[in-house]
Formats: C-alpha cells, structure tokens, sequence
C-alpha cells in the first residue's frame, strides 16, 4: 500500500531554507516543506498548499527534483515522496503552527538534526542532479539498506 507525499526544499544564493518540525510525523528534525497529498489534489497542487501552510511562502519556479520510496521495518506501507526545488517565491517565510522556516548555508546544513537519509542525497540536490531514492529503516534514527540512482 502506497502513500502520496510531497517534499519541496527552496535553494537560492548558497542557501536552503528548512524548516523545524514542530509537531506530527518528524517532529524535532529540520526538513523541507511539504506532506500528505489529499483526495483530489494533484502532487503539484498539493505541495503548493503545504509549503503555504507551513511557511506562508509561494514558489513561483518549483521544478520537480526526485521521487523517494521510504519503508519501515514490519510496516508493509510504501511512503512515496515527489521531491521539489525551488528558488523563487512569494511572500516572506513565517513561523506557523507546524513550522519553523530557517535559512543555512549550504555547508551548515544541520544533517545531524534532520532524517538520517538526507546526508545521502543532499549533495545531489545541490549539485542540480535529478534522482531516485529507496530508503528501508530499522526504526526513525537507522537505516537499514538504501539505493540512489541519478535519473538523466
């Protein structure tokens, strides 16, 4: 059984804005912007409104970067995750309810305080590349085996 996630990092002038999750799935770690795609909603329209209800910010330039499989020891749930870029948006980034949006350069990137599998595929992020991921854990902090293929 699948499940639709967005995810969506903004990248401009050697930056990335993250953002720290306050609360829910990940809660404690920094992430990009992004969540559950609803009845209904197209993978483009849903992660438009995460990234406005979590850091009240518009991309204007979202381009699609990676699709993820995430699994979990002895949960048969396949979490499909469509990857977004971004460097421009609309608005100002604000704190929300969920969300707390900071900028880091690229080489402060707090890895150690976000999901274990981002060291993996960051720096193909930021070198512009597109790819696919499959990432199996033992629990939230290990990963088990993964796999990550540039995509031409």
């Amino acid at each position: 059984m699948k499940k639709l996630l967005t995810l969506c990092i903004i990248h401009k002038d050697n930056k990335v804005l993250l953002g720290f999750k306050k609360r829910g799935f990940g809660e404690g770690r920094w992430n990009g912007f992004g969540g559950k795609v609803e009845q209904g909603e197209t993978i483009e329209d849903s992660i438009l409104r995460e990234i406005k209800e979590e850091a009240y910010i518009l991309p204007t330039d979202l381009r699609k970067r990676a699709i993820f499989e995430f699994t979990f020891e002895g949960n048969p749930e396949i979490l499909e995750v469509h990857f977004f870029s971004a460097s421009e948006f609309t608005g100002e980034p604000q704190e929300s309810e969920e969300m707390r949006p900071q900028w880091f350069m690229e080489d402060e990137v707090p890895f150690s305080d976000m999901w274990p599998d981002d060291i993996h595929w960051f720096p193909l992020f930021l070198e512009g590349k597109n790819f696919k991921g499959k990432f199996h854990f033992q629990d939230h902090n290990t990963i088990l085996h993964h796999t990550l293929d540039i995509l031409e």
